[in-house]
This record gives structure tokens, C-alpha cells and sequence, in this order.
């Protein structure tokens, strides 16, 4: 199967900057792009600048009065009480110059992205800077101002009449995507995240299932805190299947937060870079049994910006492309060039080491757990396969 894919990008996405020690920073996307160039892997030719979305397209899912407090933080003209009541000049998502313009830029590109796969320029499409799944209406929230996957997806319904298959492997809950089309038949949301119990956003419960005619359509596998490869990849593996089957979707649109690898430092799992192989391989194949090859991707979250995001997002791109050069050594130009500057030993390989860490002494139990909540969450629709063959 050959598919021509787009990767979108350009450096102006690095102005989503709320500061220099805020853990959500964009010098990720130029450590990826800088590794697929070392490895020859991206042409100049697939290479996509993301557009600025427009208001109009904003206010697809954002209020416009929350569009407007966001341009008027940016240039520092809203007043701290009125900023609090969206969101906004918070720890998680404090206030810099210009944030609307970047934030714009940022579902800009998601919608360039959108753009080359439904119109049919290319059968796939990577937009390395969106994935902000936190944003509301009316509110920011987790690092999130504009929601880039709900104004996409609301996009796609109204610009193509397509059927959207939402799949999020962030370590955090896709609760703002969720809510945006909770009640919306034609829009099926998959998350695959930590628990809420010790994480944020605290949702994303296995009983969160849609609402109205939107009922049945979002899916929640809250997985255990310091779950392994093993079990979250059969978590993923059988729910997007039987998810897949069940919604039979027109386009896929994949979210692929890095964060819940070992190494992140926000999060609690335990996974290595093997569910990042395994991720966008069964997203590709999902892809092409239902939707004709129409896969969209973002990024999402990924606080160790040095030694999993680049190799986790790097694999994207390689698996959409089907190149099989990510395996052995990672370029040694790219080592040479970002160790000076990392604060960490950089990894020198694609895969991580065995002993990456001490063994977790209630895997059984987690893995038990977790096979449980998987069970809790398909149970409608493998009841009602049963009851259709009765």
C-alpha cells in the first residue's frame, strides 16, 4: 500500500510559548522535524506550513466572546478576575504575547492537515503542533486554549458530511474533544488514559458514554496508574478494533500524546517506546480497512521533550510514510547536535533498554484491573453483537 502523506510545519508553531519553565514547550517539534531530517526521511515536498484559522473557524466550537477574552489577554488588556473566569493567567495556562495568533496558527495547522487528506491531496496527514485536547467553548484549560481536533472535527462535518473516528492515547483524558461532541452520533470519541483518580483532568470514567442520540458513541479506558506495555497495548489493540468495527468510520483522526511513557514527569504509567511502534500501526491499518486511507494526526501531550517525544512522534511519520528505517541506532548527527544542549542523557537507539526500570510489584493486579475496565467498556457493543446473532 503506497501512501503519499503530508508532515505540518514550520517554525512560527514554537510561538506557543507560555514560558521558558512551563513543562509544555514546542522546542519538541524542532527536535522531531531536526530527527527525520537527520534520517532523510521527510522530503522538502511533503513539508506543509499550517495556515492561521480564522475566527469564523474558531467559533465552529469556541465562543466568540471566550476568541475575544483570548485577544485581549494577548495583548495584555484583560483584566486578571474577568482572564480567571476563562481560563486564562493560570498556573496550567498562563498568559504571553500574542497567544491568540499562535493558538490560531496551532488549529491552523490541524486544519491544513484536514484540508490535504479530505480533499485528497495526500491519503495521510501529521500536524506535529495540534492535539490540544483540553480546550473548551468557553474556557482554556491544561495547557489548552483553542481545542485544534474539536474545530477539525467540526470542520469535517460540515465542510466534507464525514464520520469521525476521534482515537486519543494521551496519558491525560480527552475530556474537552468528549464534551464538544458528547451528544453527536456521527462523531465517536476513543480515549485510552491514566485514571483520573490522581490525574487531570479527573474524567473519563468508563460510564462516560455519550448523552441523547450521542449515547454509545464515546468510549473511556481509564487505565491503572504504572500500567505496562502489555496491558495498555491490549487495551488499545482490542478497543480500537471493536471500536472500529462498530462505528465504521469515514476518517480517522488520532491524537498521540507522548506522556505515558515511564520517563514522563507528569504522569504515572509505565510504557516504552514499543506502544509508540504499535500505536500508529494499527491507527494506519484502521485507516485503510475503513476509511480509504484517511488518517489525520496530531500531537497532543509529552514532557520529556528530549528523550521520548522526538523518537515516539518520529515513529508517526515513519509508520504514515512506511519507512523501516526506525529501528537500531537513532542518527548520530542528532545526538551530536542536541546533547550539548539536553539536560539528560540523550537515548542512542530507538528502543528502550529492558531494565529501563525496577519491576512494578502489582503488575498482576493492574494488568487483572485493567482487563476488567477494557471488558466494562466494550460491553455494549459486544452485548449487542450478541444480541444481533441470537
Amino acid at each position: 500500500m503506497s501512501c503519499r502523506s503530508s508532515l505540518i510545519y514550520s517554525e512560527d508553531l514554537l510561538s506557543y510559548k507560555f514560558s521558558s519553565h512551563h513543562p509544555f514547550n514546542q522546542y519538541r517539534l524542532k527536535l522531531t522535524m531536526d530527527l527525520l531530517r537527520k534520517m532523510n526521511a521527510v522530503q522538502d515536498d511533503q513539508v506543509i506550513p499550517p495556515r492561521m484559522s480564522t475566527e469564523e473557524e474558531l467559533c465552529l466550537i469556541h465562543d466568540p466572546n471566550f476568541v475575544n477574552a483570548v485577544k485581549m489577554a494577548g495583548q495584555g488588556k484583560l483584566r486578571e478576575e474577568t482572564a480567571e473566569g476563562y481560563g486564562l493567567g493560570t498556573e496550567d495556562t498562563p498568559i504571553f504575547p500574542n497567544m491568540h495568533e499562535a493558538s490560531s496558527l496551532l488549529v491552523g495547522g490541524t486544519l491544513t492537515a484536514v484540508d490535504q487528506v479530505m480533499t485528497g491531496k495526500v491519503d495521510h496527514a501529521f500536524h506535529l503542533g495540534g492535539g490540544l485536547h483540553h480546550g473548551f467553548r468557553g474556557k482554556a484549560s491544561g495547557f489548552c486554549i483553542y481545542n485544534d481536533s474539536s474545530v477539525a472535527i467540526k470542520y469535517i462535518q460540515e465542510k466534507f458530511h464525514a464520520r469521525v473516528l476521534y482515537v486519543d492515547t494521551d496519558a491525560h483524558h480527552g475530556d474537552g474533544v468528549q464534551w464538544s461532541f458528547y451528544d453527536d452520533p456521527s462523531v465517536c470519541t476513543l480515549s485510552i488514559h491514566e485514571t483520573g483518580r490522581y490525574l487531570f483532568p479527573g474524567t473519563g470514567n468508563v460510564n462516560e458514554r455519550g448523552q441523547g442520540k450521542g449515547y454509545g458513541y464515546s468510549f473511556n479506558i481509564p487505565v491503572d496508574a504504572f500500567t505496562e506495555d502489555e496491558s495498555w497495548l491490549d487495551a488499545y489493540t482490542t478497543a480500537l478494533i471493536e471500536v472500529a468495527d462498530f462505528f465504521k468510520p469515514d476518517v480517522i483522526l488520532t491524537q498521540n500524546g507522548a506522556d505515558a511513557h515511564y520517563l514522563d514527569p507528569l504522569t504515572h504509567l509505565s510504557s516504552t517506546m514499543r506502544i509508540y511502534r504499535e500505536i500508529p500501526r494499527l491507527a494506519h491499518k484502521i485507516a485503510h480497512q475503513y476509511c480509504n486511507g484517511k488518517w489525520i494526526a496530531v500531537g497532543g501531550g509529552g514532557y520529556d521533550i528530549w528523550r521520548v517525544v522526538p523518537r515516539a512522534w518520529a515513529l508517526i511519520w515513519l509508520e504514515m510514510t512506511e519507512n523501516s528505517n526506525c529501528y537500531g541506532s537513532l542518527p548520530s548527527e542528532w545526538v551530536a547536535q542536541w546533547q550539548p544542549k539536553a539536560p539528560v542523557e540523550l537515548p542512542l537507539v530507538w528502543d528502550d533498554p529492558e531494565d529501563l526500570y525496577p519491576p512494578i510489584p502489582r503488575k498482576p493486579e493492574i494488568t487483572e484491573k485493567n482487563a476488567q475496565t477494557l471488558e466494562k467498556a466494550l460491553f455494549p457493543i459486544r452485548n449487542n453483537k450478541k444480541s444481533e446473532t441470537v
